[in-house]
């Protein structure tokens, strides 16, 4: 299983518009997928959105957003879990 952490943060004004677009246009690309297992959206009250999708193999990348939304590009970062 990997995880994959995507985080954007957007411009003040396109908080809500880049939600939406997460939720209605990026995810729904990414969950037809047969390797995606879920997906969970975050948001913090410093404008930030954070994906945390799960995949069983190879996980895909979400596309950009729109660059109007964003303060700067999305980063994104792959996490294993550790067995203890």
């Amino acid at each position: 299983m990997i995880v994959r952490m995507w985080e954007a943060r957007a411009e003040p004004y396109g908080f809500t518009d880049l939600i939406t677009w997460v939720c209605e246009t990026a995810l729904p690309e990414l969950e037809h997928d047969p390797l995606h297992v879920v997906s969970e959206v975050f948001t913090s009250t410093d404008h930030r959105v954070v994906v945390v999708s799960k995949w069983r193999s190879s996980p895909r990348t979400l596309p950009d957003p729109p660059a109007v939304l964003v303060a700067r590009p999305p980063h994104s970062w792959d996490f294993t879990q550790v067995d203890r």
